[in-house]
């Protein structure tokens, strides 16, 4: 919202005579109540003999191109001055602004006399443009007869010492989408008595006959008046001061009955629309548009109009779009003797989807878009009424007709009188919270809690909510006090805090990098997997409003986000990756969440609470990781080494030894893993997890790396331990034992290794798997497998002797397990 700051300063000047301010004066006083300025820009200065002039002779010079005019301009000397002007929106008599010679205008252009075309031209006749006011340099600058005598100072006059303020308004606040709105937000930052425009004096009565209006339901409009005005001079020109105010907003002034609907526009916020009447016919009705209808808008473009459209209507058809443009047959043009005065509250909505469809914005539908206060209608139209038979003459010929939907009572809204003070954390005098409402235009009863009933040009006041801001706005945002809160006395972490950044700080350290996938599922992905329709990570929970129509769902698992960066990095020419991510996944459950709504003004009960949780699907917290291409960089040591199905068993056990748990891996098939690379991990009999090489049909048909391995595994399933065990350091040296044992082709070598772990007892300390052979040596189906074996006794030194039965006892054992014999 664009006006000038004498606007402003005239509005509050009203409640307080003295009251003056400066334009940086009144840029912080918006601040204050929260609108944020746009722009601030001075009129620019003019120094100079700049004067008022009467035009006393016009010749025409036709021997050139272009029309020239040859102008003599009285500007109070002895002589009138000849000036030469290619403008034609002037005649004889009328007052015009002369730059006299010496005159600097904004540029800077300084004026001299000078021959051209043949004359000597003593000075410039002025466009607004060129003094700097406006943008419209169409033609001269003519002002009202009556306005100055010839030879005043046109500095004063047009009171070019001003500035143009521009105030940004949020959408939510059309109100202050008018000089009353924002002068009223002004008046409550300075502290002064606001005196409303729109409660001035109603406009002459009038006792000719109404005419008809109507409004159909299917229109949704809330309110339509109109009003007679005869006998207008059409030609009239509009006093500078009018003309100022609308050039600084934005508005090129037109004529005196145009420019006061624009006027009245820009000061009550309430757009208005004049008809020329004798171009009317019948009621005035405000109707749905009818499929096939036409109607030729202002600006002469053939609209074909929706039923959903909104329109003025009179017995030949449309005649306007409702708030958003008038009609070309009806408009007021020169010829106009006799004018409807519309004023009217049409939808916001309908306005809104009217403006949309047919690609049509106008300053009056951005205020119906923003919601007009209804009960200025009836104002809007008496303020104007009173404004065109003083400007453009004229007599009231009609009473107010009117035409009014059912109303809706506005709601009151209780609230506690300290409710602003809680929230703040600040305590405010007694009585704030009613003053600052009373202020913005509420009614406000009761003591404690208060019941305030919101003004009219308010809707965005629905809830006690809005009220605490505004009071809290008005009261000050910058004097709320910043605390930051103290943190309370504790035991730092969580043991699953404490689990989870164990985890990801370990697999870091083995050199995998975190990734964040997508936490919403490709469509399909199950399908690729081949997964049993019974399997659970089917039961996934769908979105009813997805950011994205083929991912509907919530993951169920971590890896199609992770299989989907392996792709995007192996598009990109990144072939060996190790990535691992956390997070949680969301398995669908049989609860259903309760429909009936919850009472948002008060804390829900524990039983409401619990009923929401229950409702909630689960979603433990798992990690995945998944490796392709060369886990062993390449180097003069060698050519590197593949990721394989043994990495990925490895960074589960890391993930147990992060969680202070002992995963045990043994053979499975699982989907989408490879059968013959898969293994199940388990922590004390419960399953926790996959790990192994993914299956090659689902890495072909997900356009993958042919070898690829994965792990995941619910962290949530593992046991807690709260502080991890700490380490047994003995005294006594370790014997080291190395075994080879001949198994078939068939048994793992996690179950060999869990036999021999057995067999040897409690001196055996660590197993570990470090050579695998199969070979002519140990005979087809069969392979040997090599484990080092560390012995150690905590309480004295270990013999050879001891080492070497217990490593037999454990061959033993594992023969009778697994079949196992010493190689």
């Amino acid at each position: 919202m664009r006006a000038p700051q004498s606007w402003y300063t005239d509005v509050l000047r009203q409640g307080d005579p003295e009251w003056s301010a400066t334009t940086d004066e009144i840029d912080q006083g918006f601040v204050r109540v929260g609108f944020e300025i746009e722009d601030i820009d001075p009129f620019p200065t003019i120094t100079g003999p700049l004067v008022i002039g009467r035009v006393e002779t016009i010749e025409e010079l036709t021997e050139f191109k272009k029309p020239i005019r040859f102008c003599t301009v009285e500007v109070g000397e002895a002589k009138p001055r000849g000036i030469v002007c290619g403008a034609r929106n002037f005649a004889v008599g009328d007052l015009i602004v002369a730059a006299l010679p010496g005159v600097v205008l904004p540029g800077p252009f300084e004026i001299a006399s000078r021959e051209t075309y043949g004359r000597v031209s003593d000075g410039m006749i002025c466009s607004v443009s060129e003094l700097g006011i406006g943008t419209d340099h169409s033609g001269i600058l003519v002002l009202a007869p009556g306005t100055a005598e010839p030879g005043a100072d046109a500095y004063e006059v047009l009171g070019l010492d001003d500035a143009a303020i521009d105030v940004n308004v949020t959408p939510d606040r059309g109100y202050a989408f008018s000089i009353r709105g924002l002068g009223r937000e002004l008046a409550g930052s300075f502290g002064v008595p606001f005196v409303d425009p729109a409660a001035a004096e109603p406009a002459a009565s009038a006792t000719g006959d109404v005419w008809p209006v109507a409004i159909d339901d299917d229109s949704s409009a809330q309110r339509y008046t109109a009003r007679v005005i005869s006998g207008v001079n059409a030609s009239a020109v509009s006093p500078w001061w009018m003309q100022k105010r609308l050039m600084v907003a934005g508005v090129r002034p037109i004529s005196a009955i145009v420019d006061v609907t624009n006027y009245v526009m820009l000061e009550l916020g309430q757009p208005l629309h004049a008809f020329d009447a004798d171009k009317l016919t019948g009621t005035i009705t405000v109707r749905s548009a009818r499929a096939g209808e036409k109607l030729t808008t202002l600006d002469e473009v053939v609209r074909i109009l929706d039923p959903e459209d909104v329109v003025i209507a009179d017995d030949s058809g449309p005649i306007a779009l409702a708030g958003v443009m008038g009609g070309g047959v009806t408009e007021v043009g020169d010829t106009t003797t006799t004018v409807l005065l519309e004023s009217a509250t049409f939808d916001p909505v309908r306005v809104f989807r009217t403006g949309k469809r047919h690609k049509l914005t106008s300053e009056a539908s951005k205020r119906f878009e923003r919601s007009v206060d209804p009960e200025v209608t009836a104002v809007a139209s008496d303020r104007a009424a009173r404004l065109i038979v003083e400007i453009a003459g004229g007599t009231i010929t009609s009473p107010l007709s009117e035409a009014r939907a059912p109303l809706t009572p506005t709601p009151s809204i209780a609230i506690p009188a300290d409710e602003p003070d809680r929230t703040a954390g600040v305590s405010y005098p007694a009585g704030t919270t009613a003053a600052r409402l009373t202020e913005v235009g509420c009614i406000v009863a009761g003591t404690d809690p208060l019941e305030v009933t919101p003004p009219s040009w308010r809707p965005d006041l629905r809830q006690r909510a809005d009220l605490v801001e505004e009071v809290l706005r008005l009261e000050g945002l910058e004097d709320i006090p910043a605390v930051v809160p103290r943190a309370p006395a504790g035991t730092g972490l969580t043991a699953e805090q404490r689990r989870r950044r164990g985890i990801g700080r370990t697999l870091a350290l083995d050199g995998y990098v975190e990734v964040l996938p997508y936490p919403f599922m490709p469509a399909g992905v199950f399908d690729q997997w081949d997964l049993p329709a019974d399997d659970e990570r089917r039961r996934a929970v769908r979105v009813l409003n997805p950011l994205e129509a083929d991912r509907p769902e919530l993951n169920t698992t971590l890896l199609p986000g992770l299989l989907e960066m392996v792709a995007r990095n192996v598009a990109r020419g990144q072939r060996d990756l190790s990535l691992y991510t956390i997070g949680q996944v969301v398995i669908a459950g049989g609860n259903v969440a309760p429909v009936v709504p919850l009472d948002v003004t008060r804390r829900p009960s524990d039983d409401e609470i619990a009923s929401l949780d229950e409702s909630l699907p689960d979603q433990p917290l798992h990690v995945a990781v998944v490796l392709t291409g060369l886990h062993d960089p390449a180097g003069p040591w060698g050519p590197g080494r593949v990721a394989d199905h043994t990495d990925a068993f490895e960074a589960a056990r890391s993930i147990g030894r992060a969680a202070g748990v002992v995963v045990e891996l043994s053979k499975a098939d699982h989907r989408p893993w490879h059968p013959g690379r898969c293994a199940r991990l388990t922590v004390d009999g419960t399953t926790v997890g996959y790990a192994g090489e993914l299956h090659p049909a689902v890495l072909e048909r997900m356009d993958l790396p042919k070898r690829l391995c994965a792990v995941e595994v619910d962290i949530d399933a593992l046991p807690l331990v709260a502080h991890l065990p700490a380490p047994r350091v003995s005294p006594f040296p370790a014997v080291l034992q190395d075994v080879a044992v001949v198994v078939a082709d068939a048994v793992p070598s996690a179950d060999v290794e869990a036999a021999l772990r057995v067999g040897a007892g409690e001196l055996l300390e660590s197993i570990e798997l470090f050579d695998v052979f199969t070979g002519d040596q140990v005979g087809a189906g069969s392979k040997s497998l090599t484990f080092a074996l560390r012995f150690r006794a905590e309480d004295r030194t270990l013999t050879e002797e001891e080492a070497n039965e217990a490593k037999l006892a454990a061959v033993a054992h594992a023969g009778d397990r697994v079949g196992a014999r010493l190689r």
